[in-house]
């Protein structure tokens, strides 16, 4: 059996629409946001929202969810202030995906505005704050960086330093997600040397620890550490890298998401492009 592929859903509406919604372009996994992303306000997941979800979920064709974070999140802040609203957000992140049933949280690091030990270092306090807090079965993946300014975890060194500071007791409940046009503009060479980049990701970090792989190709060269997705086969990465990582036998079993352009309609591209990435998986 194939792993889950699929692509970030829109909750407008409501996150019990998402299941259908992902169906209706042919993923079997999903990603969605529980509140708006760019703004401070939270909210509880009621019991009825979700219990339609799950109905939802039940019966779709969707094996593999999760969910990203708020973009104004940063844990590493040496704001004392923005961290603690930080963390109270995260908290509330991953409230919403156990209330939800989701199988993973996607967070990205934080910048670490002052000296980059410390910010790695409150990154991952605040990370196993939150984790005490909040049990639940949704895994916690945090994602790997394009490596703009002070931004934390664009270099498969620095998640593996992070993901070591966390309590031994939970880091069953932390993974990493991979970006492809991220790690690509980190200056990771997925095009002229794809066995060498896993190959180290799998020396450094582990492939165990690989929970979610983010399918983007990337409007900037190898190593802008600009962070800009564009669609398969039409950026600087090309066709030939996702093939690879749509018939890599170490890749088989890891749920595959899209992030690229939505287009007009929100629907067109991403079928086109799931219908692409599935053709890589036959050839």
């Amino acid at each position: 059996m194939s792993a889950p592929l699929g692509a970030h859903i829109s909750a407008a509406g409501g996150v019990p629409l998402t299941p259908a919604r992902a169906t209706d372009i042919g993923a079997t996994a999903m990603q969605l946001f529980t509140k708006q992303a760019n703004r401070w306000a939270e909210r509880e997941v009621e019991p009825a929202e979700a219990q339609a979800f799950r109905e939802g979920l039940a019966t779709s064709g969707v094996q593999f969810t999760n969910a990203h974070d708020s973009y104004l999140i940063n844990l590493a802040s040496p704001n004392p202030e923005l961290r603690a609203k930080s963390i109270e957000s995260f908290a509330a992140e991953l409230r919403r995906c156990h209330a939800l049933g989701l199988d993973a949280l996607v967070s990205h690091p934080g910048n670490f505005m002052d000296e980059r030990e410390s910010g790695i270092a409150r990154n991952a306090d605040a990370i196993a704050q939150v984790l005490e807090r909040e049990q639940g079965s949704t895994r916690l993946l945090m994602e790997l960086t394009a490596g703009q300014g002070t931004v934390i975890g664009s270099t498969f060194e620095e998640m593996a330093a992070l993901l070591a500071l966390i309590p031994a007791p939970l880091c069953t409940r932390v993974g990493v997600c991979l970006d492809t046009a991220h790690i690509f503009a980190a200056g990771y060479d997925l095009v002229g040397d794809f066995d060498g980049v896993w190959q180290r990701f799998s020396d450094v970090i582990g492939l165990e620890r690989l929970g979610l792989i983010h399918l983007n190709d990337s409007k900037a060269p190898l190593g802008s550490h600009k962070d800009r997705h564009e669609l398969i086969g039409v950026g600087m990465i090309g066709d030939e890298p996702f093939r690879r990582l749509m018939t890599d036998p170490r890749l088989a079993t890891v749920p595959k998401l899209l992030e690229t352009p939505k287009g007009d309609d929100m629907v067109t591209n991403d079928r086109a492009m799931l219908a692409k990435l599935r053709a890589f998986a036959t050839t």
